[in-house]
């Protein structure tokens, strides 16, 4: 085979989940990123925050295959997904699901029927068996009592923990959260916090957080990545984020803006 078609090529140390190696993507003439170098050992939680439109979630949706990359490599534990077909990327969104801004339910399915879609698509056809994988994700996130409501009755942040279901559903060792916090009030906002840190806590469930939530960030992160420019400005803990000798990170988490009036 090829070593351009390898996806074991090179793979990462054991410990390693997910690698990022000099990922380079533009669209057009724009250049998106220019050169990300990122590892995530099992178990971790990375947020990743920085300006609006400076490719956080393009970033992360490398991750899952959604996005190709022109230049560099994308590992999840062992296999290198850019190498891999279509076809070839199940075994890879079974390990890694996506929570997107809007949760992306149906809205014609009930809860219940929402969560359990993945595992239908899989092929599972054993009706009892769905339904206890089902109600054990939901009562994961405190929405056992709702799994027959439909999402017009659901308020912003129970779509989101019915989304945090589904993902978890068929027993997805990494989460990405796009923007998770999104459009809720501050107590809504906790709930998902700890939601979050639940699936980390209760099934070691790796997560990468695109957020703008600072808030968030010193409750969830064990390490955060600042994406400027297409280039990580920033890697590391939340306290070395805080003591940041850097005056364009300060300014970003701090909320202060570089326009004089």
């Amino acid at each position: 085979m090829p070593a351009e078609d390898n996806p074991s090529l090179n793979a990462p140390e054991d410990d390693v989940f997910i690698e990022l190696r000099d990922v380079k993507k533009s669209f057009g003439t724009q250049e998106v990123l220019r050169g990300i170098n990122l590892k995530l050992r099992h178990g971790e939680t990375l947020c990743i925050i920085g300006p609006s439109g400076e490719g956080k979630t393009v970033m992360m949706k490398h991750v899952i295959g959604l996005i190709k990359p022109d230049e560099g490599d994308i590992f999840v534990d062992g296999m290198r997904v850019n190498a891999l077909k279509e076809r070839q990327m199940a075994p890879i969104r079974k390990k890694v699901s996506m929570l997107f801004q809007g949760a992306a339910l149906f809205d014609n399915l009930t809860v219940e029927e929402n969560v359990a879609f993945p595992l239908i698509e899989r092929g599972l056809r054993d009706k009892k068996e769905i339904r206890r994988r089902v109600m054990e994700a939901l009562q994961a996130v405190d929405l056992d009592q709702h799994a027959y409501k439909y999402p017009t009755n659901l308020s912003g942040g129970m779509k989101k923990r019915t989304g945090i279901a589904r993902a978890i559903i068929d027993r997805s060792e990494c989460i990405l959260y796009d923007e998770p916090n999104s459009g809720l009030d501050p107590i809504g906002s906790d709930i998902i916090d700890q939601m979050i840190l639940r699936m980390q806590k209760r099934f070691g469930v790796t997560s990468i957080i695109v957020t703008h939530d600072m808030r968030s960030i010193f409750k969830i992160a064990t390490r955060v990545a600042m994406l400027y420019r297409g280039e990580l400005r920033f890697l590391g803990t939340p306290a070395e984020l805080q003591v940041a000798n850097d005056e364009i990170v300060q300014n970003f988490i701090n909320g202060r803006s570089d326009v004089t009036c």
